[in-house]
């Protein structure tokens, strides 16, 4: 087994990046922005209108499923941050799917750290309110980061995510999962039931979604989720899931 104190932190997932920071540059006006890097796809910043000014705000970070790309999630989320007033940041993988899917932490983490700091410097952003969410890879995706940096990560989401990858664990961010009882892709049994074992062992605070459906985001359970996150609706320890 290796010890991850002999690795680089970028190797194991830990991330840069502090939420909490004052700005430093004026806020960006309301609207899609374009967060671009020197290689690859940039990422996506929504801004909605009419952000109070005085107060620190909630960002969800929503990661998309593989071969996605950020209009393609972007849709489910917009007006949910619009009606709640809080940023929504979708990166885009460098390559058809995220890093740690494909072999290991790389650019991705890089270029999301990258991201949150150019938002941060011109939101104020609240750290008990930073959810890292995603879709299937995303979903895998924003599970494995958001346990590793859970001190970074206030809420983690995962839609018919298939896995979660930690070498470390930091923090313990609140736990949603989402999971369609007939996921012809990623099974909910050895998916969802056996991460979500995994997290109430750790002493995880965990919220199990199933629904009746396939492989896909869901309308009503985006909406939950979003409560999830703002803190909006009841959190506890689910049940564990059936052997």
């Amino acid at each position: 087994m290796i010890d991850p104190s002999l690795l680089g932190g970028a190797l194991t997932g830990r991330m840069t990046f502090r939420p909490g920071a004052a700005p430093v540059a004026d806020p960006l006006p309301p609207g899609r922005h374009g967060l671009s890097f020197a290689e690859g796809r940039e990422a996506v910043l929504v801004v909605p209108e009419d952000l109070p000014a005085d107060t620190p705000l909630p960002l969800l970070v929503m990661f998309h499923g593989a071969g996605g790309e950020a209009n393609r999630v972007l849709p489910h989320l917009v007006a949910h941050a619009r009606a709640r007033r809080f940023l929504l940041l979708a990166p885009q993988s460098m390559y058809p799917t995220w890093d740690i899917v494909i072999g290991g932490h790389g650019p991705d983490l890089e270029r999301l750290d990258a991201a949150l700091s150019r938002v941060a410097e011109h939101f104020h952003v609240d750290p008990g309110r930073l959810a890292f969410a995603g879709f299937s890879d995303g979903g895998s995706y924003a599970l494995s980061l958001g346990l590793t940096n859970g001190d970074v990560a206030s809420h983690v989401i995962g839609m018919s995510a298939g896995f979660m990858n930690t070498f470390t664990q930091s923090g313990m961010p609140r736990v949603f999962l989402a999971h369609g009882r007939s996921d012809s892709q990623l099974p909910i049994e050895t998916s969802a039931h056996t991460n979500a074992r995994r997290l109430l062992e750790s002493g995880y605070d965990l919220t199990l979604q199933p629904f009746d459906g396939d492989h896909v985001i869901t309308p009503w359970v985006v909406a939950r989720s979003v409560e999830f996150f703002l803190g909006l609706q009841a959190t506890g320890t689910t049940a564990p899931p059936p052997n």
